[in-house]
């Protein structure tokens, strides 16, 4: 559609943002189509860079062995345990906090703010923490997982500035005066009215979760409580080994074998990876609506 009395200089301008959106959205696509074609070809030609786009060789086996590999599973299924499980504790502990931080008869309010600030820049430390966690009893267990990032202090303000510009301080004065305690202004008022931040709050909680390794790497040590993306880690560790490794007679027999293993291990990565991203690719477009909404949290008043 061409706009009359548009300047060259904004048609030239608008030529240079449709071909930077238009780059970007190449850029973003291109993986992705990538693991999908790699996840359904053959995984010979995929590591020899002859499949740089479309499938070839198409087999579904990485598939196949997916869903025939227990671990896989067991991770999976521990991976939606500490989501749902985080998440929870993680809204559980971030709406409180973020709503007494916001209210100004709040006593020792500042104080409180700045030793949460504080934590943003200054930290114990991965030993101190991970002596911490065993001291408590924490670690190879589940709590190890959800419990140490049990609440974020970015997420806290957020939080802090939803129910300070959005929340008529009005309605929460008429609730008092009508014999509404704190406790339960905030669950009969303000959480029902708080579901655009809520729902962002669980999208990124959520996703940090999903994505998370690291605690399990550090803490835990049974297999059974692995999480999906420690045994995706193990699978590209294997493919690594085997495509390092080389030799001769029993050596090369040997490098034949963990060759083979690494062929197998590349063909379950992308299945893994393809299956691992739909729970968070099914669920963003119901939350989308409220992830806009809350992200815009603070940048207009009134």
């Amino acid at each position: 559609m061409v706009v009359k009395n548009e300047s060259k200089f904004d048609q030239v301008f608008k030529v240079f943002n449709y071909s930077v959106l238009a780059i970007a959205l190449i850029i973003v696509l291109y993986p992705l189509i990538y693991i999908v074609s790699a996840s359904i070809s053959d995984p010979a030609l995929v590591n020899s860079g002859k499949m740089w786009f479309f499938p070839k060789g198409i087999t579904f086996e990485g598939y196949k062995r997916v869903f025939d590999n227990s671990e896989i599973w067991i991770g999976y299924r521990n991976t939606i345990f500490y989501t749902v499980l985080g998440t929870a504790i993680n809204l559980f502990v971030t709406l409180p906090a973020a709503y007494a931080l916001s209210r100004k008869d709040f006593v020792g309010r500042n104080i409180f703010m700045a030793m949460f600030v504080f934590t943003m820049f200054f930290s114990g430390g991965l030993i101190p923490t991970y002596l911490l966690v065993k001291s408590l009893g924490m670690v190879n267990t589940i709590w190890a997982m959800v419990l140490p990032n049990a609440a974020a202090v970015w997420n806290i303000i957020i939080c802090m500035t939803f129910f300070q510009v959005t929340i008529p301080k009005e309605l929460e004065e008429a609730a008092i005066i009508d014999g509404c305690s704190t406790t339960k202004l905030f669950f009969k008022i303000i959480i029902p009215l708080s579901a655009p931040i809520i729902a962002v709050m669980a999208l990124f909680y959520g996703v940090g979760h999903w994505n998370g390794y690291f605690n399990a790497l550090i803490y835990l040590s049974d297999q059974n409580l692995y999480p999906l993306q420690l045994v995706l880690r193990q699978i590209l560790v294997l493919q690594e080994m085997g495509s390092q490794m080389t030799g001769s007679g029993a050596a090369g027999a040997a490098a034949s074998a963990m060759h083979n293993k690494a062929e197998i291990a590349a063909i379950i990565k992308y299945a893994v990876m393809i299956i691992s991203t739909l729970p968070i690719i099914i669920i963003y477009p119901f939350l989308q609506r409220f992830f806009v909404k809350g992200v815009m949290i603070g940048s207009i008043k009134g």
